[in-house]
């Protein structure tokens, strides 16, 4: 192994390990925290994903450690710790936290941090993180459910959740490149610094702040700052040039999709989904709570659809709308019951002979891949930045596309079938 990730949701995990993929290295998803060193696959790289993001800091930095131990016994030889593009957190954490915690294990005196992925519209400029052309507070991503983002500067964000001292590598330095990045790293070191966030508007910025992060033992970030990682390791003599891809085979059988994100691309997705006929059923909190409906229904509902084309079933709805739920079931409640019923769901479809899925929203994808007890996913073709389609391993083998809730086209939910071999 020579890359050892930690991503804080399995899509994020899935995004991080297609960066790699794209870059020559052989890489493959577990999940959960590995019990055993000896257990994790053999590749260049090895993401662990977790489902950390939102839950309590202590239990956050314990499962992020953990993980860091078993892939550091596998060899790995740099870490990377992967978060959300919209640096999804409170004021407790847990990016802050977790950051801390990995450099004291590592004793690693400085590190980065960059969620900037422009494929995606996110790109940090003299700090502040923007959406578009629109700043994180601004954009409807300030009203997340679980991690409202309403701060864009993110040295005020990270300072707030960690005692390290946080400052800035501009836009500036960022702009001359690889070795100018690394000179900006040291005069930070000099000054202090001890996590820096780095400015980055563009896939060039990426490549260079990778390349100037290779002698780092910890970098954090968002998916794109792993575009300049695989050369790192080329240039090293580790790492050879054979395709990752090609042995990638999906299984086939019937196709479905189901979504609870309540992310404004994903509402778009669905709403051209419904527009294009995909059979749809729509469930919320409300009727699950009551009993109105269930999974047993759903599936019936499922049951009774053209196994030919693809079915969707999603609680994806208007923020206001998740909100009004929120307030009379709690905003917990109201979240693990949808997710719970859409991984019952998940795998009646596959007792059903499904065998794509399609995931959205990443606490979604979370519990339909805890559902379904799957451990590793070998990663395939890029369906849109940031999102690949998946293999699980162990049987029934699956295709899967865990999908970030504000990741993709509008026609994603279209499109992704026509990229399966």
């Amino acid at each position: 192994m020579l890359l050892g990730c930690i991503a804080d949701d399995l899509t994020g995990a899935t995004d991080l390990a297609l960066m790699l993929v794209r870059g020559g290295m052989r890489t493959v998803q577990v999940v959960g925290v590995p019990q055993r060193a000896a257990d994790l696959p053999a590749a260049d790289a090895v993401v662990v994903a977790l489902k950390s993001r939102t839950t309590p800091p202590e239990e956050a930095v314990a499962e992020s450690l953990a993980s860091a131990e078993a892939l550091l016994a596998g060899g790995a030889k740099q870490l990377f710790f992967k978060y959300c593009s919209t640096f999804d957190s409170t004021d407790k954490g847990n990016i802050g936290p977790v950051t801390e915690a990995l450099m004291a294990r590592l004793d690693c005196p400085f590190t980065l941090a960059c969620p900037a992925f422009p494929g995606n519209q996110r790109a940090v400029f003299q700090g502040h993180l923007f959406v578009g052309t629109t700043l994180l507070s601004d954009s409807p991503l300030k009203d997340h459910p679980l991690t409202p983002m309403r701060d864009p500067n993110l040295v005020s964000v990270l300072s707030r959740q960690t005692h390290r001292k946080v400052g800035l590598v501009p836009f500036e330095t960022v702009e001359a490149g690889a070795e100018a990045i690394a000179a900006g790293f040291e005069r930070a070191r000099d000054e202090g610094v001890e996590i820096a966030i780095v400015d980055a508007i563009s896939d060039s910025h990426l490549v260079a702040i990778g390349r100037a992060a290779a002698g780092l033992s910890l970098i954090t970030g968002g998916s794109g700052v792993a575009m300049g990682l695989p050369q790192n390791f080329r240039d090293r003599g580790l790492l050879g040039g054979e395709d990752p891809l090609r042995n990638f085979a999906a299984p086939a059988g019937p196709a479905a999709i189901l979504s609870g994100s309540c992310s404004a691309a994903t509402q778009e997705q669905v709403a051209m989904a419904e527009e294009a006929g995909i059979p749809a059923y729509r469930v919320d909190a409300l009727s699950l709570s009551s009993g109105e409906t269930s999974a047993a229904a759903l599936l019936d509902w499922a049951g009774r659809q053209d196994s030919s084309r693809p079915l969707m079933i999603y609680s994806t709805a208007a923020p206001e709308t998740i909100r009004g739920v929120q307030d009379r079931l709690g905003r917990d409640q109201a979240g693990a019951l949808v997710e719970e019923t859409l991984a019952e769901v998940a795998r009646g479809l596959v007792d059903q002979g499904v065998r794509r899925l399609i995931v959205a929203g990443g606490e979604t994808s979370g519990a339909v891949v805890n559902g379904l007890s799957l451990q590793a996913l070998e990663i395939g073709p890029e369906i849109d930045p940031g999102v690949p389609w998946t293999r699980s391993a162990g049987e029934p083998p699956l295709a899967l596309a865990l999908k970030s809730g504000n990741f993709g086209a509008p026609d994603f939910f279209l499109k992704a079938w026509d990229l399966l071999p």
